[in-house]
């Protein structure tokens, strides 16, 4: 079985998403929506079956917002879902047959973010 990997790259204008990334001098998190994709490949392999890895990277602004505070992190926390859902369906509308579905992918790369997210709410409390 061969797997390749594909980093699509998309820019949005407040959100941009499965590894996460801080920008220092751009202030923003990156969520990354990944999922995965089979195609049948003829001769690749006994059984024919190729499985590929698509990403899409949307990156949350944060500029704006007071880590600080109660509803700055909440807002942070609606922007990094929205863009993982965003995410998530821009593949599925490219690669329909895609797995899992927009919610599970959605569930995985905001929960990756929101790890970095708490860092920096933490951070920005001290």
């Amino acid at each position: 079985m061969k797997t390749t990997h594909f980093r699509l790259a998309a820019v949005a204008a407040s959100a941009l998403i499965s590894t996460i990334a801080f920008a220092q001098g751009t202030q923003e998190v990156t969520v990354v929506g990944t999922r995965a994709l089979t195609t049948k490949q003829v001769g690749q392999t006994p059984t024919g079956v190729t499985i590929v890895k698509i990403s899409l990277n949307y990156g949350v602004g944060i500029s704006d917002l007071d880590l600080a505070s109660t509803t700055g992190a909440a807002e942070l926390e609606t922007r990094i879902n929205n863009a993982a859902m965003a995410a998530c369906k821009e593949i599925t509308r490219q690669y329909p047959d895609a797995t899992p579905s927009d919610e599970d992918c959605a569930k995985a790369a905001a929960k990756k973010a929101l790890v970095k997210a708490h860092e920096l709410e933490a951070a920005a409390k001290k």
